[in-house]
């Protein structure tokens, strides 16, 4: 067993010796937290002989590498400020047609997701990356090759519509994830696309974004840290995105020509008509994940389905879904934890959060994650862990 007083102990001289190395008083606060982390996950295993100048050592580490990544940031932004002024605007949009024409039939569709995502999505290469689940080097090996392609290429055959549709999912899930502000953008770009085709899955795409997007007020507190789906308070979300979105989805269904996203939609859809977390008809939420299966054999989709299938009917069913998927699958641990939570486990959840929060992708989400285990551990059930000032 780990000696939590002891660990407890240690938190102020760790962060007077930080700052007195040269660190700021919350740069020292975030150091140490994860620090503290890495500890919960270790040293029940493997305790260091010495504790103090472990976590000292530990934290100064996670300080150095927090401040060369904040550099590296600034660098870019100082770059981007340095390019010269754009010239004068046309006035027309032309977005969507360069959508389009990067949707081109010589193109294979990732190859076209990604080139459009980099080219006209403004996304860096690690980002589409992360979001196709390969090594950065592998994916600007792709661009580069659709790049070449493309410039041997006549525009004289029409962009792939599904190409255009993907293209424009990835954006707003990457504004949504906080990284680049392109939510707004995304809904836009979609509607125009509404106006161009009828087609049921492009307003399955925009019913699905309204209906994500209408949850935002509630999905963060005001001090910046994520609130999970089940604590949010249900009165700050957008009624008139929500009843829009239905509204879309339920003439899109209403073509029988069912497709990915209007399953994802759906799904959505119910999240929102639940008044209350115990309200949610998981029932249903399943089935549009046997579908959404179905359509994708998405590995993200059967992660999901694991959770709902988790409060569909047992967790145990929901675990035993869960292992049959990769273990590296971006959440994978996260949403264990988050089953064995439901199933009373709380010491493996506790175990497993703490996991989840160091492959986490961003900060509020390891924050969070770090919460729900010091919650679970009974390190400080209703806040942040001690001594982090929060």
């Amino acid at each position: 067993m780990m000696d939590e007083r002891l660990l407890r102990s240690l938190i102020p001289d760790t962060l007077r010796i930080l700052i007195r190395r040269g660190a700021d008083f919350a740069s020292a606060e975030d150091a140490v937290q994860e620090a503290l982390l890495l500890a919960l996950h270790r040293w029940p295993k493997d305790p260091p002989r010495d504790a103090k100048g472990w976590l000292i050592s530990t934290a100064w580490h996670r300080f150095l590498d927090a401040a060369r990544s904040e550099q590296a940031r600034r660098r870019r932004e100082e770059l981007v400020l340095a390019e010269p002024p754009p010239g004068p605007a046309s006035g027309k949009d032309d977005s969507l047609q360069l959508y389009l024409l990067c949707a081109h039939p010589v193109l294979t569709q990732s190859s076209a997701v990604a080139l459009t995502l980099r080219a006209v999505g403004g996304l860096t290469t690690a980002q589409i990356a992360e979001a196709y689940m390969v090594p950065e080097s592998t994916m600007a090996q792709r661009i580069s090759r659709a790049k070449r392609k493309l410039a041997e290429a006549h525009f004289t055959e029409p962009g792939d519509l599904s190409t255009v549709l993907r293209v424009l999912y990835l954006i707003f899930n990457e504004g949504y994830s906080g990284e680049v502000d392109l939510v707004a953008e995304a809904i836009r770009l979609a509607r125009e696309l509404t106006k161009l085709s009828d087609h049921p899955e492009v307003h399955g795409l925009l019913a699905l974004m309204l209906l994500t997007e209408a949850r935002r007020p509630a999905r963060t507190a005001e001090d910046g840290r994520l609130i999970s789906l089940a604590e949010q308070d249900r009165s700050l979300w957008s009624t008139t995105r929500i009843a829009e979105g239905v509204n879309i989805l339920q003439r899109a269904l209403a073509q029988d020509s069912l497709g990915e996203f209007q399953a994802q939609a759906a799904i959505a859809a119910l999240h929102a008509d639940a008044q209350a977390p115990e309200e949610t008809d998981w029932e249903q939420i399943l089935q549009w994940y046997d579908e959404l299966v179905s359509q994708t054999e998405s590995p993200i989709a059967k992660l999901n389905r694991a959770v709902a299938l988790g409060h569909a009917h047992d967790p145990a069913s929901g675990l035993a879904a869960l292992a049959q998927l990769d273990a590296s699958l971006p959440r994978h641990t996260a949403a264990s934890a988050y089953l064995h939570e439901l199933n009373g486990d709380f010491a493996t959840a506790s175990r497993l959060y703490s996991l989840a929060a160091q492959k986490a992708s961003n900060l509020p989400e390891r924050h969070h994650l770090i919460r729900q285990a010091a919650r679970l551990s009974g390190t400080d059930a209703n806040g942040p862990w001690p001594g982090s000032g929060e």
